[in-house]
């Protein structure tokens, strides 16, 4: 499911600029286009995190499943924005795990990502809660402080 079809994501450069498309007319996107870019990167940060790539010859190849891209999302947002990162989100219209799963089906539906057969959208309802997984449990690592 959480594979474009070329692997891994490979960078901005292969994400399309939704702000000049080429037929000249934007498509309709559901969240803010820094939704979908950050989507992206925290999907590769995963893939990689996980070891899983085009070469790696493992039975899942890139796929990851929709927990393991939330869990990375989860890891991704609180490096890349620390307490700032649900604010962040509710910027960008995701108010709840389900909306990366309607990101992630919407980018299914344009060709841009792939699923498995056992893929579903309600793999991505209420898995976990935003303000207890980027706020109350944030840890600030203070160790290079002391």
């Amino acid at each position: 499911m959480l594979t474009n079809f070329l692997g891994l994501y490979r960078g901005p450069a292969e994400f399309e600029d939704y702000e000049h498309h080429p037929e000249g007319c934007p498509p309709q996107l559901r969240f803010h286009p820094n939704a979908y870019r950050f989507l992206f990167a925290a999907l590769r940060r995963t893939q990689l995190s996980l070891s899983r790539t085009q070469a790696d010859g493992s039975e899942h190849g890139p796929h990851i499943s929709a927990h393991e891209l939330l869990e990375g999302i989860r890891v991704f947002a609180l490096d890349q924005f620390g307490l700032m990162a649900q604010s962040v989100f509710r910027c960008w219209g995701i108010h709840a795990t389900e909306d990366f799963g309607r990101m992630v089906f919407e980018l299914i539906d344009r060709g841009e990502m792939s699923k498995t057969d056992s893929d579903q959208p309600a793999d991505f309802f209420d898995v976990y809660d935003f303000t207890d997984a980027l706020e109350r449990q944030y840890q600030i690592d203070v160790s290079q402080a002391f």
